[in-house]
């Protein structure tokens, strides 16, 4: 049955080595369990109902790409666009969480809508790549910020802005901790390093009395709090009758989850040796679908967008090759429901260098920039900056594609297949205009 599914020998990999990559990638990724409510809970959504939806989203999410796509690709709410949905969403935008969440389905079904009329991937193609490797730099240097500061490393201070936190606070002496442990992990190359480290430096803030347990509720009965909770007729109203802040939103989960997916699949599909001679990826509509499906039904569960995660590539170094692998992480994911409530019992110090990490490595895709061409340099470097100093993906990916698009104007470089990054580029404009005149 399973070889019918997936083509196991194909594929040149067995039902072994497949278990083994799933166990392995659930094991890279399973920190998303405590970080995605860490995040999510401060903007207002009940902490262990939120690990429940991670849970139950990720473990469908992969289960949908092993049985449409049949990739060993693993899917889980996305780093970066939880951040955009607590920080830019709810607490900047002052939109409830259940009005986001709203936003989260709409951009769901926005995804297949425009996945099934191949605009997808026409958007995909316009994107010039430098600024696809500054948009995934920029979210990176936005999760560390975040870190940093839930760290308490990082503070506010009227005079400079920002500025070196008490390093003798007991939060502070924890996360740096973490941080070094989880670094030592990662070096030595041990499985599962993040959650360890998470594990570990929870175990020493509940004894420090940094948490309390407050009684064991199971997963799916904690759930009940945000499932289906979302509110779509209030964020049709974002803004006035379908305004701008509807759509901005929208456009950010829509073009970061796109262009993250794009990034990943590119990266795994290469590496796995499942691309086509010319560098392309079979059966890229069902992927696109399959994400599509699952950040609707995240949605629907009471978390942020859910996207394919590059974490992935350690499943794939151990062999891994069809969706038996991906299948085998989802089953995890939702065991990992009987336990989802000791979230709550996970402290900011044991998070936050999770999320500092996670930040650093995604950094790395700024050595994919040219930085002696002008062309690329400038909009790139605009987009990785404004991110992290304006708290929004949103006026990064504005900054960036409007640069780049007025720069092939100005240098007669702009030719008839660039028209859709034109297009975007008027659409930031216009945004920019509506900001300034609200």
């Amino acid at each position: 049955m399973l070889e019918k599914l997936f083509g196991l020998k194909a594929h040149g990999t067995s039902v072994r080595v497949e278990a083994m990559a799933g166990v392995t990638t659930f094991l890279t990724m399973a920190y998303i369990i405590v970080v995605n409510p860490s995040i999510l809970g401060e903007a207002g959504v009940p902490v262990a109902a939120a690990a429940a939806a991670t849970c139950l989203s990720a473990g469908i999410g992969c289960l949908l790409m092993a049985f449409i796509a049949n990739y060993p690709i693993a899917l889980a709410p996305g780093m970066g666009l939880n951040a955009y949905f607590t920080y830019t969403v709810v607490i900047g935008m002052h939109v409830p969480w259940q009005t986001a969440l709203g936003c989260v389905f709409i951009s769901g079904v926005a995804f297949l809508l425009l996945t099934a009329a191949g605009i997808r991937q026409l958007i995909v193609r316009s994107i010039p790549k430098p600024l696809l490797a500054a948009t995934a730099a920029g979210i990176g240097l936005f999760i560390a910020f975040i870190g940093l500061k839930d760290a308490g490393l990082v503070v506010s201070n009227p005079a400079t802005t920002v500025a070196l936190g008490n390093l003798q606070s007991p939060t502070a002496l924890l996360a740096l901790a973490g941080l070094v442990l989880i670094a030592a992990l990662q070096a030595r190359k041990i499985k599962g390093a993040m959650l360890i480290g998470i594990i570990v430096i929870s175990i020493a803030g509940y004894s420090l009395g940094m948490t309390h347990w407050s009684g064991w509720t199971f997963g799916l009965s904690a759930m009940a709090q945000t499932a289906f909770k979302l509110d779509i007729p209030s964020a049709f109203h974002l803004g006035g009758s379908f305004g701008w802040s509807l759509l901005e939103i929208i456009f950010v989960f829509l073009f970061v989850d796109l262009f993250d997916n794009v990034g990943t699949l590119a990266a795994l599909t290469k590496r796995a040796g499942l691309q086509e001679p010319d560098g392309t990826i079979p059966r890229l509509d069902r992927i696109l679908y399959a994400d599509a499906a699952a950040t609707v039904v995240g949605s629907v569960a009471g978390t942020s967008t859910v996207t394919s995660y590059i974490e992935s590539a350690s499943g794939v170094s151990v062999g891994g090759r069809t969706g038996l692998t991906a299948a085998v992480t989802g089953l995890l994911f939702l065991l990992a429901l009987f336990v989802a409530p000791l979230a709550g019992l996970v402290p900011s110090a044991a998070t936050a260098p999770a999320l500092i990490l996670v930040g650093s490595m995604m950094v790395g895709a700024l050595c994919e920039i040219d930085w002696g061409e002008p062309l690329e340099a400038l909009p790139a470097f605009l987009t990785v900056v404004m991110i992290p100093l304006t708290f929004s993906i949103a006026n990064g990916l504005a900054f960036g594609i409007t640069a780049y698009a007025i720069l092939k104007i100005v240098t007669g470089k702009a030719q008839k297949t660039d028209w859709m990054l034109f297009v975007l580029g008027a659409l930031f404009v216009a945004r920019f205009v509506y900001l300034a005149a609200a």
